[in-house]
């Protein structure tokens, strides 16, 4: 099975480009299942069953990150897309984290970025674009060309090694070469590893600890005028 992780800012369009893409994979006789992974709501997986036809899951991450509870729960949504006898599995994560990516090696690494989102977007997101195997670029019809431009060169400064793509997300010009690089992924192998160094440890804010300043917490904090330090025993 084909395993193919979808990432980006919100409002990018990235069901949009899975729509376009699982109607084109069905089409060439692939059976895809959809698991869709947001913080507090999400209608996607419920929408694609109707229009496909096809298994769909939804995992609200809660307190976690996104890209976190997508890695977490990536070897049961494997384990569940098999039995259900499909090919690919697409996910499409919410991506709020900027210092993480949920992509594994083994697996298609799909950023989607919207070029209204402004010029220094690309410098912005992180491993989720730098990580990235193919970055699709929507929304390219409402900017210039000069725009344009400027921002697919931002996103080679950042990703030089990324395959990027625009695409019309509204009728889906331009998905073609996205479904090839799905097609061309090969299949998972057993041991997936996480893609990229996750950061540098779990803080106490992120267990909850409310208290402001960096002297009431713990493990790899940081003040004003320094860079990262430890705390603690």
């Amino acid at each position: 099975m084909k395993i193919a992780i979808c990432s980006g800012p919100p409002t990018t369009g990235k069901t949009s480009v899975l729509r376009h893409a699982i109607r084109k994979l069905i089409d060439k006789g692939e059976r895809c299942a959809f698991l869709k992974i947001d913080v507090q709501f999400a209608e996607e997986d419920e929408q694609l069953a109707a229009e496909f036809g096809i298994p769909t899951r939804k995992v609200y991450s809660g307190e976690l990150c996104p890209d976190h509870c997508s890695v977490m729960v990536l070897g049961d949504a494997i384990q569940w897309a098999d039995e259900n006898d499909c090919s690919i599995l697409l996910v499409e994560t919410a991506g709020l984290c900027l210092r993480c990516a949920p992509y594994v090696d083994g697996g298609l690494g799909i950023c989607v970025l919207e070029a209204t989102s402004g010029m220094n977007l690309p410098l912005k997101v992180g491993p989720m674009l730098s990580l990235a195997d193919v970055t699709v670029v929507t929304k390219g019809d409402l900017v210039s060309q000069a725009e344009r431009e400027v921002f697919r060169a931002r996103i080679q400064d950042v990703a030089p090694m990324t395959q990027i793509r625009e695409a019309n997300a509204l009728y889906g010009i331009g998905i073609d070469p996205l479904v090839e690089a799905i097609l061309e992924t090969p299949d998972a192998h057993d041991d997936l590893l996480l893609r990229g160094s996750p950061p540098v440890g779990t803080c106490t804010i992120c267990v909850g600890k409310r208290e402001v300043g960096w002297q009431a917490h713990f493990g790899v904090v940081r003040a004003l005028d320094n860079q990262n330090f430890y705390r603690g025993q």
